[in-house]
């Protein structure tokens, strides 16, 4: 259960406690998030909404080791990542984070394939063992009979398909998703969006997603808005079961 006063249970995946970021402009200090608290269980999808400039993309950058805060603390699991060194920080998003952006990051010269695998290279795992978890993420996102084409090759909804690939393909502890759908017409981005509920259903992904649209963010189990540094809970729906009905 997603709890924003962080009185959330010890037993939390994500534990976010007192979290500040502060930036300089200049003579100028921009306050951008503000003692902010938060907890996600394991299996969550939750939803970030606020104007521009609210501090959104800086939320997501934080919880995924980007960037550090100027004060708080962040723990995934039992770690507490705003004070490790960037070395470690380095190794610790290899293994837990998943990241699907708006532009999708595909490298126009590999192949689709070779865009899943980019993460894997940084592993021990042999050739062989990197093709069989390359192909299944490829099967998941349904794109199997694509893994030779190139982005240009891709439709937009297929690329970004590709992206979710390569953002799962390390089995990751959660995924941040930033405006997911936002360069896509309506139709692929339901189609995205069901693909993501999929990970979160059957296979317990944790889900952290910025997006502007209400639509979209309505497919989350708890949306959360960004108002003067702080988050708000704006509602929560009933999780379906997998394979259940809404």
């Amino acid at each position: 259960m997603v709890q924003v006063d962080g009185h959330g249970a010890t037993a939390s995946l994500i534990q976010v406690r007192g979290l500040d970021k502060k930036y300089k402009r200049g003579s100028e200090e921009i306050h951008v998030l503000q003692g902010l608290n938060l907890d996600v269980d394991q299996g969550e999808f939750v939803a970030f909404m606020g104007p521009s400039g609210s501090g959104k993309t800086t939320l997501l950058n934080l919880l995924g080791g980007l960037d550090v805060p100027s004060a708080g603390s962040i723990v995934v699991s039992g770690d507490e990542i705003t004070h490790m060194s960037r070395g470690k920080l380095t190794e610790w998003r290899a293994r837990h984070v998943g990241f699907i952006f708006q532009m999708y990051n595909l490298i126009p010269v590999l192949t689709a394939y070779q865009n899943v695998e980019l993460p894997l290279l940084l592993t021990k795992l042999s050739g062989a063992e990197r093709r069989k978890h390359v192909e299944t993420a490829l099967g998941l996102v349904g794109l199997a009979d694509r893994m030779r084409h190139y982005p240009r090759q891709l439709s937009g909804g297929q690329e970004q398909r590709v992206a979710i690939a390569r953002a799962v393909v390390s089995d990751p502890t959660f995924l941040l998703c930033d405006e997911p759908t936002g360069d896509l017409d309506r139709k692929s981005a339901d189609e995205i969006m069901a693909l993501i509920e999929r990970l979160v259903r059957e296979y317990r992904k944790t889900v952290l997603m910025v997006t502007h649209d209400p639509v979209v963010a309505q497919r989350a189990d708890t949306t959360l808005h960004l108002e003067k540094g702080a988050l708000v809970e704006a509602g929560q729906r009933r999780r379906v079961p997998a394979g259940g009905v809404a």
